[in-house]
């Protein structure tokens, strides 16, 4: 490992701006679902953690900066274990990459058709009527808001 990463460590120091609850919290996260930690795998987690809905290249650009060394291939396959333990959620987007987050509470999103941003939006799911689904046993749904963000309504 050539730079500093999340966990902190060079020559044996801690990085002051890296609080040691986070850091066990992450590593514990980890174990958790099984996975072996590594300095790789904690700094994807913080980068998700600082950043909501990240493509891959973004992911591995920001984490490859504190780290010195990080290939896209590595981290596709971090967050193919991440999607498997369901420690983040993958948002597929229509005709443009993939954004991950961390997996947290149910919620919903809005995307913009003319740039790709995404947000979360914190709303109830209608729940359909019985007559609307018959026979079928519902478990979940997703709301996706499509419409210009902000940024794409500026003249």
């Amino acid at each position: 490992m050539t730079g500093i990463g999340w966990l902190g460590l060079v020559g044996g120091d801690m990085k002051r701006d890296v609080l040691p609850e986070q850091r066990e919290a992450a590593m514990q996260q980890l174990r958790d679902v099984g996975l072996r930690v590594t300095g790789p795998r904690l700094e994807v987690l913080k980068v998700l953690r600082e950043n909501d809905h990240m493509e891959v290249e973004e992911i591995t650009s920001t984490a490859r900066e504190r780290l010195g060394t990080l290939t896209s291939q590595a981290v596709y396959e971090m967050l193919k274990h991440f999607l498997d333990t369901g420690l983040v959620t993958k948002f597929d987007r229509p005709g443009l990459p993939a954004v991950f987050e961390l997996a947290s509470e149910p919620h919903h999103h809005a995307l913009c058709t003319r740039c790709g941003r995404v947000a979360n939006v914190d709303v109830q799911a209608p729940t359909p009527s019985r007559k609307g689904l018959h026979g079928w046993h519902v478990m979940g749904a997703e709301l996706v808001f499509k419409g210009e963000c902000p940024d794409c309504r500026q003249p």
